[in-house]
């Protein structure tokens, strides 16, 4: 790298000394190598931040300042950022296995656009007057009234975020929460925590105030200390919902508001119009990006029997294409598995949809050439029983699955049947039929015929069912971090 980050926690503005705390390796999962040891947050760092946090909040100016003053702050916060583009995207790449192409375009620039018409959109939240109303007064006469409505802060915001886009998901998260007056305590996964510390480098370039931001490298027990305390109001988290449905349980008894972003079982529907090569090609993408590491991958494929042999087909050359591999070499399209362990639970589900019948197209090994990192190939399965564990189950890797359907009806069928509903896509030569499905299914996000080619800024993201609830991006996202208060008053 060509300056080693910060590796320290960050505290009230402050990086903490390490040096009497427990560190955990962190691994480059391309190679098993050890990075760097990072130190793990225990009850005194976090009742350190718990107590900065509260008191930035409640006694300091940020939550008071206009929008202008933030967003200034924030321009800065940015800038560094981009100041420090090419170590950023070296050390994702490091970190969580990203390919240079996925860690510059995904990981990197699109989390910086997001953050910049973040800042944009938080211009626009500006009290917003409710009309003049008529109301019968108690001494008989007519009362003439309005408001005013306001958006406040909510608070102290736990951020909590996954290891398989970290900086793409600790930029967004910090930027919906501290443009709207919020403080935020920023949890990230111990197996990604250093592209969580460089954002402490900004805040210190930026003059954030101290305690706004506070950075925790933990396990479960920071988590749950932050979900449960009262001093926190809210809770924002993306991983799966497994671990999404305990936090809702540990924050229930102190009713903090909570932002979830949860997991995905994504449907692709291929109809027989649809331009076969073009679907097969955000189909191959749909299992292979991040190593099939994305909540809102499209890895259930519904393709019309007449035409999924040829379909199948075309996955087949395509991913042959696909070069497997240590992802600091710029030719490689698809790198590793975050650790070990996710590979072996990748692996039961391969075995699982051997043991349903499935017909294994392609993939289910690991590659020849690599004996260290965590690397699976692609793998594809067709002929699919839909109530199959490969089927409804987030697998998180490279793994999808082709089933068959023979009218439009079955096929929204297929896409509904599922616990989750957070992405999909639709391929269709008819644009308006493919626009009336979309309306049909239960999801939170549809990009027809590949959509809009990026994810947009100002575009709502989140889910339906077990994908979670609240929304990311454009106002619709600042607004989940926001209090709306309604000022009253006697106009006549």
């Amino acid at each position: 790298m060509q300056r080693s980050l910060r590796n320290q926690l960050f505290v009230n503005g402050q990086w903490l000394d390490s040096a009497h705390l427990q560190c955990q390796p962190i691994i480059n999962p391309a190679d098993e190598s050890i990075i760097t040891e990072a130190p793990l947050a225990g009850d005194e760092e976090v009742e350190h931040a718990l107590v900065a946090a509260r008191s930035a909040f409640d006694q300091g100016p940020w939550p008071q300042m206009s929008n202008q003053r933030r967003v200034s702050h924030l321009r800065d916060f940015h800038t560094y950022l981009l100041s420090q583009r090419e170590r950023i995207i070296e050390l994702i790449v490091a970190e969580c296995g990203a390919t240079q192409m996925a860690a510059a375009v995904m990981h990197f620039d699109m989390s910086m656009k997001h953050a910049a018409k973040l800042l944009e959109e938080a211009l626009s939240l500006k009290p917003e007057s409710v009309a003049l109303e008529l109301s019968p007064a108690m001494d008989g006469t007519t009362m003439l009234g309005g408001a005013q409505s306001v958006y406040e802060p909510v608070g102290v915001v736990a951020a909590i975020t996954a290891y398989n886009f970290p900086y793409f998901l600790n930029i967004v998260k910090l930027f919906h929460a501290l443009t709207t007056g919020n403080v935020v305590i920023l949890k990230p996964s111990p197996y990604t925590p250093l592209q969580a510390f460089v954002l402490g480098e900004a805040a210190v370039a930026c003059d954030l105030p101290a305690g706004v931001l506070n950075i925790l490298n933990g396990e479960l027990s920071v988590g749950e200390r932050l979900t449960t305390d009262i001093r926190v109001d809210m809770v924002s988290f993306t991983g799966s919902d497994v671990v999404g449905s305990s936090i809702m349980q540990q924050a229930a008894p102190t009713l903090k508001r909570l932002h979830m972003e949860l997991g995905g079982k994504s449907a692709l529907i291929v109809r027989s119009d649809a331009d076969l090569q073009r679907a097969a090609q955000a189909g191959l993408m749909s299992f292979t990006l991040q190593a099939g590491q994305g909540c809102a991958l499209t890895t259930r494929h519904l393709v019309h029997n007449d035409v999924r042999a040829q379909y199948v087909d075309l996955l087949r050359q395509m991913a042959s294409l696909v070069n497997v591999g240590n992802p600091r070499q710029p030719d490689v399209t698809m790198g590793p598995l975050i650790r070990a362990a996710a590979r072996e639970r990748v692996e039961r589900y391969i075995s699982a949809g051997i043991d349903s019948g499935a017909n294994l197209v392609f993939g289910g090994d690991r590659p020849a050439a690599l004996n260290q990192g965590y690397y699976l190939n692609p793998t594809l399965f067709d002929n699919v029983d839909h109530n199959a564990s490969i089927a409804q189950e987030e697998i998180f890797g490279p793994v999808g699955v082709v089933i068959g359907f023979d009218s439009d009806e079955e096929a929204l069928g297929l896409a509904n049947e599922s616990d989750y509903g957070l992405g999909g896509m639709i391929y269709s030569g008819d644009a308006g039929q493919a626009y009336r499905m979309a309306l049909q299914m239960r999801t939170g996000g549809v990009a027809i015929n590949g959509g809009a080619g990026t994810m947009l800024s100002a575009a709502p993201f989140g889910g339906y069912k077990r994908s979670g609830f609240g929304r990311e991006l454009g106002k619709h996202g600042l607004l989940d971090f926001c209090q709306i208060k309604n000022i009253s008053y006697h106009a006549g």
